[in-house]
């Protein structure tokens, strides 16, 4: 526990001290976001000459919090060393895109292709590390290992670690639209992860994940880089995180989903990220078809924008649907444990 304690604070404090030496470095540079011409009308007056980058201290938050934690009493397992390399494997492909914004000051980074290779790479690179290096179980996982019973077999199984590493890396992205909105609902992920891989760790003869507590650590130290970030990341945000942030916690998260064999879980702990990338997928489908939108603008957070809402009420009450959600993660896999024969005694 002292552990975990020690990654939440550190994570904190190095997210939020870095992230205040970014603003002025990034202000004093001159480095800002640029802003869509088909987005948010009002975005292009209040949110124009933000820095963006932001990304860059939340890492640097969990990676030095992972560090420091494990210097007191603890020892770096593979499992863990590779969430973090997924988080800053994807970062570097975020940083990449961002610089490339800011440099020519348009909204347009990588080209897709070239984005999704990245990803792509950093994805690869993950699972089959993962597979050779690592106990991790192949089957398919919904609370526990053996939820489900079937086996992909360690080509299937990273053929899926790909698709969930990407999907909830591009998730995440979406969803980082509004101050403080990705930076808010990542923070109760990584909380319900922290709460799942610690409750693994006391119960191994269940779960049987060897390194559940490093795993804890890593998630707690996302909890408090998430925290630390949003201090500056709040409405009116005086940074952003940027492609850097938002690839990196979404890689994050599911990382520690397939670490954990929780995979079908992570659906319901990230609900709210599910839900923004199906309002594109939905907007685009049906404009492609009909000609016609369902949205006003997605991601649907926009769409509550336009339709009036203050972007406080729409962060505000996306914020209470991301916690919802993970506490339902949470409930379902308590339950799960209940279920289980003699489990509790």
């Amino acid at each position: 526990m002292i552990r975990l304690l020690i990654a939440t604070a550190v994570g904190l404090l190095v997210s939020m001290f870095g992230t205040k030496f970014l603003i002025n470095w990034l202000t004093q540079r001159q480095v800002a976001q640029p802003i869509q011409d088909d987005g948010v009308p009002m975005h292009r007056e209040t949110k124009a000459g933000t820095p963006t980058m932001g990304g860059l201290a939340l890492v640097a938050g969990i990676v030095i919090a992972y560090v420091v934690s494990d210097l007191y009493n603890g020892i770096y397992t593979r499992s863990g060393l590779l969430v973090v390399f997924a988080i800053v494997g994807s970062a570097a492909v975020g940083l990449l895109d961002d610089w490339i914004k800011v440099g020519q000051e348009r909204n347009l980074g990588l080209r897709a292709r070239a984005k999704m290779g990245g990803q792509l790479a950093v994805a690869t690179t993950f699972a089959v590390l993962m597979v050779t290096l690592t106990d991790v179980h192949t089957e398919v996982s919904f609370t526990r290992w053996d939820s489900i019973g079937f086996d992909l077999g360690p080509v299937g199984w990273c053929i899926w670690a790909i698709v969930l590493l990407v999907a909830t890396s591009n998730s995440v992205n979406l969803t980082d639209g509004l101050d403080g909105l990705a930076g808010g609902a990542s923070l109760f992920a990584f909380a319900t992860f922290t709460a799942i891989a610690f409750w693994m760790f006391g119960n191994p003869e269940i779960y049987d994940v060897p390194h559940a507590l490093d795993l804890a650590v890593v998630a707690a130290g996302g909890v408090g880089a998430c925290a630390g970030f949003l201090w500056w990341n709040a409405a009116p945000a005086q940074i952003f995180m940027g492609d850097t942030g938002s690839l990196a916690l979404g890689s994050g998260l599911a990382a520690l989903a397939l670490a954990l064999n929780t995979h079908l879980l992570l659906p319901i702990v990230g609900a709210l990220f599910v839900a923004e990338t199906v309002s594109v997928i939905i907007q685009v489908a049906v404009f492609k078809r009909t000609g016609k939108r369902v949205f006003l603008i997605a991601p649907v957070h926009h769409h509550f924008e336009m339709l009036g809402w203050p972007e406080t009420r729409v962060i505000i009450r996306f914020w209470l649907m991301a916690g919802f959600a993970a506490a339902l993660a949470l409930g379902i896999f308590y339950a799960d444990f209940l279920s289980i024969p003699g489990a509790v005694e």
